[in-house]
């Protein structure tokens, strides 16, 4: 695929992020989760991370459309009512606008607080910025077992401080995010901080390359970067992407392993974004092309994960193919990685 042109500057080679079927899957309470193809089910209701990836896809827009300003309103109103007094945050809630659980400090509560201060940083008005102010502020007074939650609750932080430089609940939730991720281990064959890839892998590495950035730790780069650059090796197959399957991968195990999840492809995206924003090392772009492709057909069966009438993501590639559902993770998945393509000319070793 060539790159275009426009009054003589390249241009990205990817396509623009579709928001149809997001707004599709989008009510006056937030996003609905599930999808039989392209039609939402409605019994199934709406989840947290949900709302909390569609707050900053629309964050990330730089000129959003009202109807995506009036859903990222919609998403913060939802996360800010899913938030208990103690911090903790509620998980899913049922089509008749029922909480189905009580709420706890799990991987949901890291995406809201991401959410949060994604918010606090770029949400495109004023009120939406105060209000989740207010949100991050009590969530970020609890804590959570859960490494994968701690790290994107301190990637959150982390864009929060891009806002307010001094917010020390913000600093402290990054510094011990880096902390219960743990650095890499000394060992050459297997750094990984855990003994088995599972899935939303590199936000393991990208809250280290936060908190670099953040905090001005040339360690803590150093530490995300070759987590991130291992990963990378990890989940790359005879040139293409090879995503850690939703069973997980550990060494002495066939690859490919079916099935894919998008979300796995959109955390690398996410952290090679970070990677790429603080160096000119060409191995992080290269990985943002990876994710790219990854989600247009450069993947393990060969099959375009993006239905290109409604803007959907499948749900996860498995041996037949990629599956027919559009859920919102995987459209959402999509919508953040075809972000991060618009920053994307055609490398030079594919032109």
């Amino acid at each position: 695929m060539a790159a275009r042109r426009r009054h003589g500057v390249t241009m990205t080679p990817y396509p623009e992020p579709n928001f149809d079927h997001l707004l599709h899957l989008s009510d006056d309470v937030g996003v609905l989760e599930h999808c039989r193809g392209a039609i939402p089910l409605r019994e199934h209701g709406y989840c947290v991370d949900d709302a909390a990836r569609a707050l900053i896809v629309v964050c990330r827009e730089p000129s959003p459309h009202p109807d995506l300003v009036e859903l990222a309103g919609t998403s913060l109103a939802f996360l800010a009512h899913a938030l208990r007094p103690n911090g903790n945050i509620c998980h899913r809630m049922s089509y008749d606008r029922r909480w189905t659980d009580t709420g706890e400090a799990g991987d949901w509560w890291g995406r809201a607080l991401l959410a949060f201060g994604t918010a606090v940083a770029r949400a495109p008005r004023q009120w939406m910025r105060n209000g989740a102010l207010v949100a991050f502020e009590r969530a970020a007074h609890q804590r959570s077992a859960s490494p994968r939650a701690m790290a994107s609750a301190g990637i959150g932080a982390a864009e929060l401080l891009t806002a307010i430089p001094d917010h020390r609940a913000a600093r402290q939730l990054l510094i011990d995010a880096t902390v219960t991720v743990g650095p890499d281990r000394p060992s050459a064959d297997w750094p990984w901080p855990m003994p088995r890839l599972a899935y939303a892998n590199a936000v393991l590495a990208e809250v280290h390359l936060a908190a670099g950035a953040a905090l001005r730790d040339a360690r803590a780069t150093a530490i995300g970067e070759r987590l991130l650059a291992w990963l990378i090796g990890q989940e790359t197959f005879e040139g293409h992407l090879s995503v850690s399957p939703v069973g997980g991968w550990a060494p002495g195990e066939a690859r490919p392993g079916f099935d894919q999840q998008p979300s796995e492809a959109a955390s690398i995206a996410d952290a090679c974004a970070r990677a790429a924003a603080g160096s000119t090392d060409p191995q992080w772009t290269d990985g943002l092309h990876l994710a790219v492709r990854w989600f247009l057909g450069d993947n393990d069966m060969k099959v375009s994960m993006m239905d290109e009438e409604t803007g959907g993501g499948a749900d996860r590639l498995n041996p037949e193919g990629c599956s027919e559902n559009q859920g919102a993770e995987s459209t959402l998945a999509l919508l953040a990685t075809l972000q991060h393509g618009r920053r994307l000319v055609e490398p030079a070793s594919a032109r």
